[in-house]
């Protein structure tokens, strides 16, 4: 596993510096841990979802090698992956609740666990807002909640992804939490006395 860890820094070094194929060979070493992300979004919704898992996988893994970015370890790229899932999740969400409002939808049945459901888009895009607004704020504790919630990073992973203490991780996991979920109900209470 050691040696897998190195091979795949040296891949993402490799790519930082322009080489083509080693996203191809970056892909197969860190497939599970991006499908493992994957899996955690589609603990929290119903069997009756309406994008793909490798979908989400293949959308940010894409989007990510795009980028000209530098990552510095697995753990790093994965704290990215994270970030980039929660955005190609918004995107989608955004542009699936655009489609109802023209009245387009269609139903599809697709044969693999989906990452999204129609009644889950509301809460996907009001939980990215807190989120971006948090960010604005108290920018490590947005990041400790992306990397945690979206990246199922442990509390040592992040702290030796943001080089705080674990103990400063915690906090701001628990202050984050507070937060968002003083944000979610106040935007859900909003929402009910708009439709009154």
């Amino acid at each position: 596993m050691e040696a897998e860890k190195g091979e795949v820094t040296q891949l993402l070094n490799n790519m930082a510096k322009g080489d083509s194929g080693a996203a191809e060979k970056l892909l197969p070493l860190v497939y599970s841990e991006l499908h493992r992300l994957a899996a955690s979004y589609m603990r929290r919704e119903r069997p009756d979802h309406t994008l793909q898992a490798t979908a989400l996988i293949n959308e940010a893994y894409l989007r990510l090698t795009k980028e000209d970015g530098e990552w510095n370890s697995r753990e790093h790229f994965i704290g990215m992956a994270a970030n980039v899932m929660r955005h190609v999740l918004v995107d989608y969400a955004r542009a699936h609740k655009a489609k109802q409002r023209d009245g387009g939808m269609k139903r599809v049945e697709l044969k693999e666990d989906l990452a999204i459901s129609p009644e889950k888009i509301e809460e996907v895009v009001a939980l990215d807002e807190a989120l971006t607004r948090l960010e604005s704020l108290h920018p490590r504790q947005g990041k400790v909640v992306e990397m945690r919630y979206f990246g199922g990073l442990s509390v040592e992973q992040i702290a030796s992804l943001l080089g705080v203490s674990e103990r400063s991780v915690k906090r701001d996991w628990s202050l984050a939490r507070i937060w968002l979920f003083r944000e979610l109900e106040q935007g859900s209470a909003a929402a009910r006395d708009d439709q009154k």
